[in-house]
């Protein structure tokens, strides 16, 4: 089953984004981790690459020899784009991420108002309380 979504032409955009490519030791983990973590599917799967689709996107992750993830915290502060994702409760998420391969460090410059952990491949990710719906 595929998810793939082709969006209309917006007549405000140049492009239409539907795809990310991240770089990978293990993209057949990788989309097994984030695939778990999403609820969405494998689509793609092998020892050099492998995709995750839902919600009308999709994630692929590229087979890099001798990947390194960024360091963290990085000591240079230099900015990487990472990911987000929306949770209902911070202490509940980080522990079921956890259990699917991700890991909390130490260092936690959110206090209590985010929180990072680290996916199976080193790559620092953001966990954030969804808002509140106010009416």
């Amino acid at each position: 089953m595929s998810h793939t979504y082709v969006p209309r032409d917006n007549a405000n955009s140049i492009a239409v984004f539907y795809m990310l490519n991240i770089d990978s030791s293990d993209p057949a983990r990788s989309a097994r981790f984030y695939a778990a973590a999403l609820g969405w599917e494998v689509t793609y799967s092998d020892d050099n690459y492998g995709m995750v689709e839902g919600n009308g996107i999709k994630i692929g992750f590229g087979k890099i020899e001798g990947f390194k993830p960024v360091e963290w915290p990085d000591e240079a502060g230099v900015k990487r784009f990472h990911l987000d994702f929306l949770v209902d409760d911070l202490d509940d998420a980080t522990e079921k991420f956890c259990a699917i391969g991700a890991t909390q460090p130490e260092f936690q410059p959110g206090a209590e108002g985010w929180r990072v952990l680290l996916d199976p491949d080193g790559r620092p990710f953001c966990l954030s309380p969804r808002p509140a719906i106010t009416s």
